[in-house]
């Protein structure tokens, strides 16, 4: 008798002190996800981001609004990314993605977007407690809650195998039971083929069913984080989360054990949690949880999806609050409808720092060229024009004092690079580049082109290059879209004459050094400074005097 009430009296005092302890890391818990919240506001997060993970909701999903790779490259929107991500939540992170990636063409879809941002413009503690609350999915296997939506699940366990993991689990307890009232060697030995067995399927079923089973704890939290947030945010698609929280509130209550798991899986780091693991792997949890829930999930599969984008979008939303508090000046887009110019005032790239702003006007039937120094900054001048139409169709948000723009369709050469694999030179991969924007930029289609091209056919003869450069960028804006080139050819402006304003980038020489103040000037290029860099940078005295006579000497040669 004494021996079970001692035994009673520790099992109680272990529950005790895991209750106890399970408080208290709760608390600490909260206590520094809220410190978190309040020192990321307005300001970039810097920290490592799986962009893999992060994109499995874009790549998912079939749009074809969505910009090409090469252009998110030209673009560097992935940096981007990590500029505007303060979300708080990985369907929030895959949400703001796939949004990035993805601009509107949809005057009114955008204008909804930006009352949703102003619905969660409320003092800041308010948002910090929904912003806690959403924190609750920052788990890693919150990532793969799109995968329960973006694909219906196939049941791979055979029959056989799935009755054994339902029944093991039981086995395992009547041993531990029968072991504890009579020791016996035998009934050990088959305990211990059993847990060796079950650690066994457990890691050999583990690649087959993972991202599933890791998203079902997920999937509670979710459910309880949209009812909290329904409390309190208020939208029009209200109804539509409701009718979704009511369809999977059944499916909750048959996922008991997903249930249990998900209340301890907010912090993975937690002392029970790691207990929980070993149990998870002992009695083939994983696998029970996808016998039993597979073809439920399947089932609920659009209510889930609902949950996701309410949670995402409201994630999403706070972020793009927080990057408008954090820059130095910004706007929000004005679209024509019927006035095909482009008023950008202000107007600066967000991933340099202390970028000087440029303001720039223009029209569809007058084209842009850029000419100037090396490093004078119209690379970044022309990749800002993309980034923030791109910005203004996709989180209403533009780096500039004022965007005024019609809807466009983005189009960019500026990272072309040979393509050994497809025995590619370089100007044919430029070449196949501008021969896609032209293609897609025709007069009869509907939405106009924003056409970003830098140092356009730079890989050929000055010639060539020039005769080529001139006939496309003609046709460009014949067919009335908004074109921005950069160039060296000063040869070009007057060859394109009226069709085209031109601007430049220039510097200032200080002593042995360049100046560059990065401020966009009217008219061509005067000064040149390619050799001047090689005599900043220390090359020798000979080599500098030797490039100056050559360049003087072709200057006048051809008429330069």
């Amino acid at each position: 008798m004494f021996y079970w009430l001692f035994t009673l009296v520790v099992l109680v005092c272990i529950l005790v002190v895991f209750y106890i302890y399970n408080y208290y890391d709760k608390r600490r818990t909260i206590e520094k996800n809220l410190e978190r919240i309040k020192n990321k506001w307005g300001r970039p997060v810097n920290s490592r981001r799986n962009f893999k993970l992060i994109a499995a909701y874009l790549n998912g999903i079939d749009d074809p609004a969505r910009v090409s790779m090469p252009i998110a490259d030209d673009l560097d929107l992935n940096n981007v990314f990590n500029y505007i991500d303060r979300t708080n939540s990985k369907p929030g992170k895959q949400y703001l993605y796939k949004k990035l990636f993805t601009p509107e063409t949809s005057f009114e879809d955008l204008f909804k977007f930006d009352r949703k941002i102003e619905t969660l413009n409320i003092p800041r503690p308010d948002l910090e407690r929904i912003e806690l609350d959403i924190s609750k999915l920052n788990s890693t296997d919150a990532y793969y809650l799109a995968e329960l939506f973006l694909k219906e699940h196939e049941f791979l366990l055979v029959p056989l195998m799935s009755l054994y993991i339902r029944i093991s689990g039981i086995a395992i307890i009547g041993l531990l039971i029968s072991l504890f009232i009579v020791p016996d060697p035998i009934s050990f030995v088959v305990l211990l083929v059993l847990i060796l067995g079950n650690i066994a399927l457990h890691y050999g079923t583990r690649n087959k069913i993972s991202s599933y089973t890791r998203s079902l704890p997920q999937l509670i939290i979710l459910h309880s984080v949209a009812r909290k947030l329904l409390k309190t945010v208020k939208f029009e698609q209200d109804d539509l989360v409701k009718q979704s929280l009511n369809n999977l509130s059944g499916l909750n209550r048959s996922l008991r054990l997903v249930n249990f798991e998900s209340k301890i899986a907010g912090n993975p780091e937690n002392l029970s949690y790691a207990i929980y693991k070993i149990f998870k792997v002992i009695f083939l949890l994983e696998p029970l949880m996808f016998t039993t829930s597979v073809k439920r999930i399947n089932k609920y599969r659009a209510d889930i999806e609902v949950l996701y984008k309410y949670v995402g979008e409201i994630d999403s939303l706070i972020a793009i609050l927080s990057v408008r508090v954090g820059l130095p000046h910004y706007s929000k887009p004005v679209f024509y409808t019927d006035n095909l110019r482009m008023d950008l005032t202000d107007m600066f790239h967000p991933l340099i720092y202390n970028c000087v702003p440029n303001s720039i006007h223009t029209r569809t039937d007058e084209g842009v060229l850029i000419t100037g120094s090396n490093m004078s900054g119209k690379t970044t001048f022309i990749r800002s024009i993309a980034l923030n139409t791109l910005l203004a169709q996709t989180i209403y948000t533009t780096c500039a004092a004022e965007y005024k723009a019609p809807l466009l369709k983005i189009q960019t050469s500026i990272r072309t690079t040979d393509d050994l694999g497809e025995n590619k030179s370089y100007f044919q991969a430029e070449a196949l580049s501008i021969l896609d924007i032209i293609n897609q930029s025709g007069g009869d289609e509907p939405v106009k082109s924003l056409v970003i091209i830098d140092e356009i056919f730079h890989g050929t003869n000055t010639i060539e290059r020039i005769a080529a450069a001139k006939s496309v960028l003609t046709y460009l804006t014949d067919n009335k879209n908004f074109v921005f080139v950069s160039t060296h050819d000063l040869e070009l402006a007057e060859l394109l004459d009226n069709d085209y304003a031109v601007y430049s980038f220039e510097e200032s020489v200080n002593d042995t050094r360049l100046v560059f103040d990065y401020k966009m000037k009217t008219g061509v290029l005067k000064n040149k400074n390619g050799i001047a860099i090689l005599e900043t940078i220390g090359y020798p005295e000979s080599v500098v005097e030797d490039a100056y006579i050559v360049s003087e000497e072709l200057k006048r040669k051809y008429s330069m």
